[in-house]
């Protein structure tokens, strides 16, 4: 029945009658107002023969399609092109996209099923299969202890293992290792992660002493504290790798700062102190290292020059020896004249002529004096001069 029919009204109500009480017909007034004028319009109505004809079409082209033969009940065909479509529908629903950072993970009725790699993938749809993606290539970064000024001391005020309490603020990164892990094991990842870096930080805390921490120990600590929290949540089975442990911020508490700041001065003077002592020592040993490997090595010198001496006068000994056997006479004149050579070469010689002397020769004191004197400030007085007397000796004789 069209939308329009007067026993049925459309969504505009029912239209106004045409007539008044007696029975005569009254001119339909224009939808405009009562004189016609420009006054405001209510909603129109949709006018005209050509959309009633659409609209029946469409009806009658929806019954031929799914009426059977003379209007008996519904075709099978129909109901397999509508099951069709809509299983198609409800197959492509399991198509889905994992991007290079994700890991996605599979559930069969709501079981564990497999882990999907990044690209185009399938699941069969739901209720069946469900997909979740989670992201693995994410860095996700916890503050502990507090973040700026913000300082929360439950969490940052820790007992070394000497006994001193020090406030250590620090920060954990990590990201996810295995996507199955992650999401069946971890209730919470975020508190989780923070429990164990705060256990496993107190751990190694309380197995260091304070001076390292505050000072030169920090890469050590916060190498142990990642691996005691890698093994920590690897028995868990979270799923998740430690990247990094950082330590931001290591001081005594706020109460005792000042008398730190005063052991940590006094320290440095005793290691600049102990500093000066080492390179003191250093030099005094490495002076008298080389003054006695100088006195050792002069020595050995000295040994080698007296035995090389004491070997080549044995030699020359034997050399003249075997000389003396074979000729004595001319061995002895020789030695003789070799040792006034050697005598007189350092000496002044005056040679005088004896013919003709009958008076003592007078000789200047200059003549006894040596020719070098080692020191020539300290030289005695000069000798007189001894009186020559006659004979004279030999001509060519020398004193």
């Amino acid at each position: 029945m069209p939308w329009n029919d007067n026993a049925n009204p459309g969504p505009w109500g029912s239209p106004p009658p045409n007539n008044d009480g007696n029975g005569d017909k009254k001119p339909r007034r224009p939808l405009g107002g009562g004189n016609g004028g420009g006054g405001p319009r209510g909603p129109r109505r949709p006018e005209g023969p050509e959309l009633n004809a659409a609209f029946e079409k469409l009806q009658r082209q929806m019954r031929d399609f799914f009426g059977g033969p003379g209007g008996e009940g519904v075709r099978p065909a129909a109901i397999a092109a509508v099951a069709g479509v809509g299983f198609g529908l409800w197959a492509l629903s399991g198509v889905y996209i994992v991007q290079p950072n994700e890991q996605a993970v599979v559930t069969t009725f709501g079981a564990y099923s497999r882990s999907e790699g990044s690209g185009i993938r399938y699941h069969l749809p739901a209720p069946i299969e469900r997909v979740e993606k989670v992201p693995v290539t994410t860095l996700n970064r916890i503050d502990i202890g507090g973040v700026g000024d913000a300082d929360v001391p439950e969490e940052s005020l820790m007992l070394t293992g000497d006994e001193n309490i020090v406030d250590l603020d620090f920060s954990v990164t990590w990201r996810v290792a295995d996507a199955s892990k992650y999401l069946f094991t971890l209730r919470d990842p975020d508190v989780s992660v923070k429990a164990a870096a705060e256990s496993a930080m107190r751990e190694v805390v309380g197995n260091s002493e304070l001076q390292p921490i505050l000072t030169t120990g920090r890469g050590k600590v916060q190498a142990q504290t990642a691996e005691l929290m890698q093994k920590t949540l690897d028995s868990w089975g979270a799923g998740i790798s430690v990247v990094e442990v950082q330590i931001r911020s290591a001081n005594p508490p706020q109460e005792v700062a000042d008398a730190f700041r005063d052991v940590a001065s006094a320290g440095q003077d005793q290691e600049s102190a102990r500093n000066d002592a080492n390179t003191y020592r250093n030099r005094v040993v490495n002076e008298a290292k080389g003054d006695a490997a100088k006195l050792i090595q002069s020595a050995e010198g000295y040994r080698e020059q007296s035995v090389r001496e004491a070997t080549g006068d044995v030699a020359r000994f034997n050399q003249i020896y075997n000389e003396y056997r074979r000729a004595p006479g001319v061995t002895k004149e020789r030695l003789y004249i070799e040792t006034m050579q050697r005598v007189l070469a350092n000496s002044n010689k005056v040679v005088i002529d004896g013919k003709g002397a009958s008076a003592p020769i007078i000789l200047p004191p200059d003549v006894f004096r040596p020719r070098t004197s080692p020191h020539p400030q300290a030289e005695a007085a000069p000798a007189p001069a001894p009186a020559a007397t006659t004979p004279a000796p030999p001509q060519g004789a020398a004193r």
